[in-house]
C-alpha cells in the first residue's frame, strides 16, 4: 500500500539538537548525531536538519556536520541553514546531503532558486516558507527565522518558487510550532491546490491522526514533523520515536 513521506525535523542550535515552540522557548534536546543513529535504527524515510541561527550569525550550515551526518545516514536527508550562494549549495550536496533548504535567501532574491534549479536540477532545491499572520492579520512569509515579515502571501510566494524552479516546498505554520496541536490544514491545502510540485506539511503535529488529517484534507505530498518525535507522553520526555511500516496510518 502506498505510504505518503513522515520526515522528522532535527533543529540545530550552537551545534546541539533543540525543539521550539513557536520559533521561541528552545529546549535542548541532544546531540544531533546520536539522534540521527537512533533514525537510522527506526528506518525513516528521510530527515531534515536546519540551522536555525546560521542566517542570523551570517553563516551557513557546517560543512563538517554535514559530512559527519552523510557518514551516519542511511537515508536521504536534506539540510539548510544560510544558503546563499552556488558554491555552497554545491559543497553540501557533495558532502553528502541529497537536497538543499532554502529559506530567507529565496525571499531576498527568487531569482536565486531559478539559478541553483538551473545549475543542479529541481529535484535537489527546496525552499523552506514559514508562515504567520502580519499586524493586520494576513498570513505573510516570514524570513530570519521568524523576525522579518515579506509582502508575499503564501500561496503567491509558493507559486513564485514553483515557478522559479524549486523541486518542492515545506510549508511551516509558525503559529502552530511545537504545540503539537494539529496542522494548518486550511494554510496546507490552499498552497496544495495552487501548485503541481510536492509540498510537505510541518508544524503541530502531535500524534499520528495528524499525519493522517493533513495527508487526506490538507491534501499535503509529505508531513514532516519535530515534537512528534523527539517527545514521549504529556510530559514531554525526550524519545526519539517514528512510526514503524505496520502502523495503520493511511488504512
Amino acid at each position: 500500500m502506498f505510504r505518503p513521506r513522515i520526515i522528522p525535523v532535527l533543529l540545530m542550535q550552537n551545534q546541539v539538537l533543540v525543539k521550539s515552540k513557536n520559533f521561541n522557548k528552545y529546549r535542548y534536546i541532544g546531540d544531533p548525531i546520536n539522534a540521527v543513529k537512533i533514525f537510522n535504527d527506526l528506518k525513516v524515510d528521510e530527515i531534515i536538519l536546519l540551522d536555525i541561527d546560521a542566517t542570523k550569525e551570517k553563516r551557513t550550515i557546517s560543512l563538517d556536520f554535514v559530512r559527519s551526518l552523510g557518514e551516519e545516514t542511511n537515508m536521504p536527508f536534506s539540510v539548510g541553514g544560510g544558503i546563499n550562494s552556488i558554491n555552497q549549495a554545491r559543497e553540501i550536496l557533495s558532502s553528502g546531503a541529497e537536497k538543499v533548504i532554502i529559506g530567507s535567501h529565496a525571499l531576498e532574491d527568487p531569482n536565486f532558486i531559478k539559478l541553483l534549479s538551473d545549475y543542479f536540477g529541481s529535484s535537489t532545491i527546496v525552499v523552506c516558507i514559514d508562515v504567520k499572520n502580519n499586524f493586520f492579520r494576513r498570513g505573510r512569509v516570514w524570513s530570519h527565522n521568524g523576525r522579518k515579515v515579506s509582502k508575499y502571501s503564501p500561496v503567491d510566494f509558493a507559486k513564485l518558487m514553483e515557478e522559479k524552479g524549486a523541486g518542492e516546498v515545506i510549508i511551516q505554520s509558525i503559529p502552530n510550532d511545537g504545540l503539537m496541536s494539529g496542522y494548518d490544514i486550511e494554510l496546507i491545502n490552499n498552497i496544495s491546490s495552487s501548485v503541481t510540485i510536492p509540498v510537505v506539511a510541518l508544524g503541530g503535529a502531535g500524534n499520528l491522526e495528524h499525519l493522517r488529517d493533513v495527508y487526506e484534507n490538507g491534501l499535503a505530498s509529505a508531513m514532516a514533523a519535530g515534537s512528534l518525535f523527539v517527545f514521549q507522553g504529556p510530559k514531554r520526555g525526550v524519545l526519539i520515536n517514528y512510526p514503524d511500516n505496520s502502523s495503520a496510518i493511511f488504512s
